[in-house]
């Protein structure tokens, strides 16, 4: 073996030295592309906290020299004829490269010109090439580079599926306050002074070696084990202190079943939720107060807050009470919320949705635990979670067929602030809190009249009607769930269009094939129907596909004549909940209103109140 073979070489690269017209390929080992809405969600907030932590208003551009560089840790690289192949490190690098297109993006309809596009492809010989080489994503990052939205295809791979879906978490989870002439300092911010160490073997051997020597064996400390050893470290007797840290792994190894890093979110939801006050303002130059300093560094924050805490004393009995109690039962409390959102419990059932189409977890999590106290039986528990949850689902729900941003950049004080608000309230005040919360929304539920679907919302809409769907089928004593909708074991559903795309058959309606579209598109326009189902019914004129629906869900059968005809526990349901339905023997424009009208009753006996 060489020397150049045996060689590695380390060293401190920013994302410009990594990225700027060098090309990557990735290796089969690393091949999906698997981050979360969680992991995009925390990137994003750690690379905006940490540039308008250093960031001053007024600031020229040459200042970035003197901001404090932020270190993202370690990629592993083999190179082998020149060419590069990454064996640790795609997950940053590929949400980096994401995040790249989305600043691209920004800044063209901003009016900026930034250098940045060589980060993100280069060209030889006439040819352009994305920077990371994967040839099934490139039709992914063409769309999202040149349109801004990409719609997976069912051929798709996970890696393609996920990077769509975490571009449009990066569109959401951006903060507004560097949308503006701010913008080209963070993207100098990120260029020059967001930091990767590139670690480079010459051969494969090499290369695995040291990827399973950083995964197994790596000393990084986590934000937790820093709190850990910083609490343990205040125990003056040994043994209360073995017990603490008995304890205290227990817990964790309970936490990492349910994801590897499900310890952060556990200690920042829940040091925001009982102890956090202080928000940073949304504007430019604004500090980071107590809920952006635990989303970073909850380590740092608590032995700065020691006397917020109960920890100003110094002694074992305030350390011991801290882990008995105040740990212990929101411990244990979260436990309750992570099994409520994996597995359906009637007593928990709106917690279960949030996973699905809800706020993100670093607001909704916080909200979930703000109302508990320590004292709080199980049941007063899963009473208080229950409730937030409702409001979180009706407050979204709300948002979106009024065509309202629900980002985290976009509601982030407002819920922050409502976590201070409903801290350690009674289920009786919750309820009158969060109940004048929603009737003062301006958002209400006659915004469904106009609701349809777009490139955009596809993935809302199906839990909207599957939530629609599942509701019909519990209120007529059906025995179906609503993940027998969104997300079954077997045959899937899909949203189905009652009206063909065939324009023609409605000119009597429509002078133009525009207004045709944006009208198939309504929400009374569109059922549920198992996969196959669905295509096989697709092009048939309403008349002839409507008696078919008979065989199908309530909601969908409540179209055709034939479901009110010996079906009592259709009618019966009709009867008690008084629901506007009716048959419809044609499907014109004026039954797609009267559909909508029917859906904004039923979304109004579920969200109306809590």
């Amino acid at each position: 073996m060489s020397k150049l073979t045996n060689k590695i070489d380390a060293n401190d690269r920013t994302i410009y030295d990594v990225l700027n017209e060098q090309k990557y390929t990735v290796d089969y080992f690393q091949r999906e592309y698997s981050w979360e809405q969680k992991h995009i969600e925390q990137l994003v907030s750690d690379l905006t906290t940490s540039f308008l932590q250093e960031y001053k208003e007024g600031d020229e551009r040459s200042a970035g020299e003197n901001y404090n560089n932020y270190y993202m840790g370690p990629f592993v690289v083999s190179v082998k004829d020149g060419k590069r192949s990454i064996i640790d490190g795609q997950q940053r690098l590929t949400s980096l490269t994401l995040l790249l297109i989305y600043l691209n993006n920004l800044q063209k309809i901003l009016g900026i010109n930034e250098s940045i596009e060589r980060m993100i492809f280069s060209e030889a010989r006439g040819v352009k090439s994305f920077n990371i080489q994967v040839e099934e994503r490139v039709e992914c990052l063409q769309n999202l580079f040149e349109c801004g939205e990409y719609t997976p295809k069912d051929s798709d791979d996970e890696s393609t599926i996920n990077m769509a879906n975490r571009y449009n978490d990066i569109v959401e989870f951006f903060p507004e306050e560097i949308k503006g002439d701010v913008l080209s300092f963070f993207i100098d911010w990120i260029k020059y002074n967001v930091i990767l160490v590139e670690i480079v073997a010459y051969s494969d051997e090499n290369a695995y070696t040291i990827f399973e020597t950083m995964n197994d064996r790596g000393l990084n400390l986590t934000p937790t084990e820093m709190l850990k050893g910083f609490l343990l470290s205040r125990f003056h007797d040994r043994s209360k202190r073995e017990q603490a840290n008995h304890f205290w792994k227990e817990s964790m190894q309970k936490l990492h079943a349910y994801d590897k890093d499900e310890d952060q979110r556990f200690i920042q939801s829940w040091l925001r939720a009982k102890y956090a006050d202080s928000i940073r303002q949304g504007k430019v130059g604004s500090k980071n107060e107590d809920f952006e300093k635990i989303g970073t560094r909850f380590h740092s924050w608590v032995r700065e807050n020691l006397d917020k805490v109960g920890l100003a004393d110094n002694t074992d009995k305030a350390f011991s009470d801290f882990f008995d109690n105040e740990f212990n039962f929101y411990f244990k409390a979260y436990l309750i919320l992570m099994d409520a959102i994996k597995n359906f419990q009637e007593e928990l059932e709106y917690v279960y949705y949030t996973d699905d189409w809800g706020i993100a977890s670093s607001l909704s999590f916080p909200l979930l635990l703000s109302p508990l106290n320590i004292n709080d039986s199980q049941d007063t528990i899963k009473a208080k979670m229950n409730i937030v949850a409702k409001y979180i689902e009706a407050f979204v729900v709300r948002r979106s067929i009024n065509y309202r941003k629900f980002s985290s950049s976009s509601i982030r004080y407002t819920m922050y602030s409502l976590v201070k608000e409903i801290r350690g309230k009674s289920i009786e005040d919750l309820k009158l809190i969060l109940t004048e919360k929603l009737n003062n929304m301006p958002e209400k539920f006659d915004g469904i009249v106009n609701f349809g679907m777009h490139g955009q919302n596809k993935r809302f809409v199906k839990f909207l009607l599957s939530r629609i769907s599942s509701y019909i089928d519990k209120e007529a004593g059906i025995d179906s769930v609503y993940d027998s909708y969104y997300r079954p074991d077997g045959k899937p559903f899909e949203i189905e269009h009652i009206w063909a795309n065939k324009y023609e058959r409605h000119i009597d309606e429509f002078d133009q094939k525009a207004d045709f579209e944006l009208f198939r598109n309504r929400l009374g326009d569109l059922v549920l129907l198992p996969r196959g189902t669905n295509q096989s019914y697709g092009d048939k004129p309403y008349e002839e596909k409507h008696k078919h629906y008979v065989k199908e869900n309530l909601l969908v059968q409540s179209l055709t004549p034939l479901a009110y005809e010996n079906n009592p526990n259709f009618t019966n349901m009709i009867s008690n909940t008084s629901l506007p339905f009716v048959p419809h023997e044609q499907f014109k424009k004026a039954d797609i209103e009267q559909r909508q009208m029917l859906y904004k009753a039923i979304c109004e006996q579920i969200w109306g109140e809590l």
